[in-house]
């Protein structure tokens, strides 16, 4: 008896409603990880790799999948090819040129994805960081870097053969750059092609190298740069320097430097996004009768005027004291302030006796649970008179 399908959404793992990018995305997946060149000799990875394919093929084209959807798998019934399908109109090679580097499937299709040949390239970036102060990411500044960056030989004018000689043709790529394996797949022939390792994708091999730059064609110096940091930056971002990183292939422009501002802490402030937050104490005398407290900035100190009867943890706002931002130096955020009122934890006995008589005007709070019971000083906890109130103490 032949065995089931399962239902093709379920192969892939979406909705029956997934438009076409998911399932595609979600092929990708399924295709990279059950590949049976990356899993020779797997017979389960095959068999799933095939059940997925199969689901793609029908669920990628607009009126197989509404056959399908219609009839399901007996829409396909005696349609030829492996497992009652027939994948011979079906196009994989964007599929698998993006997802292993496949310059041509079923000896043919595009190049796209693989290796670029003894063509021109970008240089690699280089990385490197500068550490900031909170107030030099609020505002900008200047920084100086050092790198170790390869400079042309002088000596052979970056060819990296010995003076007198030159680079000889790749035997084995025979200058192309690049070295194209054949496999077999489920589809059929695959052509892999990949950068020659023996010229690294130049096309050229050197017999006798040069004696200052090892055959590589240049020479490792330390440099210094001046790096412009932009008012605004944050903790991890980067600041881009374009042509500074190590050089192209065969011609090509260098790469560029990418250093990472590394923020220190700051004692008072904490920032979220262009928005800085910071905590002010304010006395029990100003928060009950108003009067003016100085609030730190990182534009320096401001007076601000707090309304008598102000409670602990009022926010303040300040606006356009915030970090400028990236765009627009001139455009920043704003300053949010937490007033908290500051219990002081030493007074003099003239200081309580006249807090006590405050009190004493001001309600008589320190005497309101005796004159809510009835309760006479004691040393000890006693239950209020007719209180039917469970005790938790013991």
């Amino acid at each position: 008896m032949a065995e089931q399908k399962r239902d093709y959404y379920e192969v892939l793992g979406v909705d029956k409603s997934a438009d076409e990018a998911a399932i595609k995305k979600a092929y990708r997946a399924l295709a990279k990880k059950y590949h049976p060149d990356v899993n020779p000799g797997d017979a389960e990875a095959e068999k799933k790799f095939k059940e997925a394919s199969e689901a793609y093929a029908v669920l990628s084209d607009p009126e197989k999948r509404r056959q399908y959807d219609q009839f399901g798998h007996s829409a396909f019934d005696g349609a030829g090819g492996t497992g009652g399908f027939d994948f011979s109109s079906m196009d994989f090679g964007d599929i698998f040129s993006d997802l292993f580097g496949f310059g041509d499937i079923f000896g043919g299709g595009s190049r796209r994805g693989g290796a670029r040949g003894n063509g021109s390239m970008k240089g690699a970036n280089l990385r490197t960081s500068v550490r900031l102060t909170f107030e030099e990411a609020v505002f900008g500044c200047k920084k100086e870097i050092e790198l170790t960056v390869k400079e042309t030989c002088k000596t052979c004018n970056g060819s990296g053969a010995k003076p007198g000689t030159t680079p000889e043709t790749c035997p084995k790529c025979k200058g192309k750059g690049q070295v194209v394996y054949s496999s077999q797949s489920f589809f059929g022939t695959v052509r892999n092609v990949q950068t020659c390792q023996e010229c690294q994708g130049t096309g050229k091999v050197i017999k006798e190298k040069c004696p200052d730059c090892s055959g590589t064609g240049y020479i490792p110096m330390k440099k210094r740069y001046s790096v412009d940091i932009p008012a605004g930056i944050d903790n991890g971002q980067y600041v881009n320097l374009p042509g500074l990183g190590e050089p192209g292939v065969n011609g090509g422009p260098r790469g560029d430097v990418r250093v990472e501002a590394l923020v220190g802490r700051h004692p008072i402030f904490q920032r979220q996004d262009f928005n800085i937050y910071s905590t002010v104490p304010m006395s029990f005398a100003v928060a009950a009768l108003g009067g003016e407290i100085l609030i730190d900035t990182v534009d320096g100190k401001v007076i601000y005027d707090v309304k008598p009867g102000t409670q602990t943890d009022t926010k303040v706002r300040l606006k356009g004291k915030g970090v400028p931002s990236w765009k627009n130096k001139d455009v920043r955020g704003d300053h949010y302030v937490t007033l908290v009122v500051q219990v002081p934890d030493k007074l003099k006995p003239e200081a309580k006796e006249l807090l006590r008589q405050f009190d004493a005007a001001a309600g008589d709070s320190l005497n309101a649970v005796q004159n809510a019971t009835g309760q006479e000083e004691s040393g000890e906890a006693k239950e209020p008179k007719d209180s039917k109130k469970k005790k938790f103490w013991k």
